[in-house]
């Protein structure tokens, strides 16, 4: 015997139509093609699934038994078909993210906010990227999209520019270096350095100015949570280099200054690194533009 699933949907639209002829039009078949059919499908069985001498046709013990399987896998199966269609059209599929950056979690969450009421069929899932190597997870397929400083010339990946950002040193108000106009490498020696917990190349203040410089600052304190690291330093318990788009509120703040790091000031770029045959997809595309939209959002205020 071999059931398929065109069997299980005739046995349904009968019994939900009552007839062949509304069950056919509904199945976009013929009267006789399904009355075919379901000889068929009796002849096969070695059972009788209708009773037709009653108006409308009903089930017999054994078509109610198909019935109860047609409800069961039908509407699974055609989830599936849904889903893959959205797959197909773009509308849905998966976007897990990797993040290098320890920052960026502030700024990506009102951009996942408003993608997610937008595409609500995609699976959105992070991963600290900070936590594992990202890059070949990507590779792997383990992640779809990693934010990233550090772009790399890798077989099949693409970087997206996002947005190009400042790193600025802040400290207290009432600190001793809040009388320059710019912070340079020697002034971090003797100064207790407040960071994100994350190891040294992946933080700006090092990768970009204390190492290259061979400048060590005297301690180094950890800290989870922006808001922590912002309440020390205005506790003048050290100092801390942010990206520009954390500062935007503390920079009005009489508790706090903020200042370029060396007399022009330092430049980085954060991307979004994606491989090549998902960065045509629609909700990729709809990210990495919602995710500039935000960044320049937040630097212009």
């Amino acid at each position: 015997m071999h059931i398929e699933f065109r069997h299980l949907r005739t046995v349904r639209a009968v019994h939900e139509y009552g007839g062949l002829a509304r069950a056919a039009e509904q199945l976009n078949i013929t009267q006789s093609a399904l009355s075919h059919q379901i000889k068929g499908l009796e002849d096969q069985t070695g059972v009788e699934l209708f009773v037709r001498r009653s108006k409308p046709m009903k089930l017999s013990v054994a078509g109610k038994r198909m019935l109860r399987l047609a409800n069961k896998v039908l509407p699974e199966v055609e989830a599936l078909e849904s889903e893959f269609d959205g797959l197909r059209s773009g509308s849905a599929g998966r976007l897990h993210i990797a993040i290098e950056c320890h920052a960026c979690f502030e700024w990506l969450f009102p951009v996942l906010e408003r993608f997610r009421k937008k595409w609500p069929d995609v699976d959105v899932d992070i991963r600290p990227g900070l936590a594992f190597d990202a890059m070949p997870a990507l590779q792997k397929e383990d992640v779809d999209l990693v934010v990233s400083s550090d772009p790399d010339d890798l077989p099949g990946i693409a970087f997206s520019h996002l947005f190009n950002y400042h790193p600025v040193f802040v400290a207290s108000a009432q600190h001793p270096l809040a009388d320059k106009d710019w912070i340079d490498a020697g002034d971090f020696r003797g100064q207790t350095l407040i960071t994100y917990p994350v190891e040294r190349s992946r933080l700006d203040i090092f990768s970009q100015l204390l190492t290259p410089a061979k400048v060590e600052p005297e301690s180094i304190r950890q800290a989870e949570l922006t808001a922590v690291i912002l309440l020390l330093v205005a506790s003048n318990r050290g100092v801390s280099v942010l990206p520009d788009w954390v500062v935007r509120e503390v920079k009005y703040s009489s508790d706090y200054i903020t200042r370029p790091l060396t007399k022009s000031g330092l430049t980085r770029q954060l991307f979004a690194a994606t491989r090549h045959d998902d960065l045509e997809k629609p909700y990729m595309k709809e990210l990495i533009s919602l995710a500039s939209q935000e960044a320049r959002r937040l630097q212009a205020q």
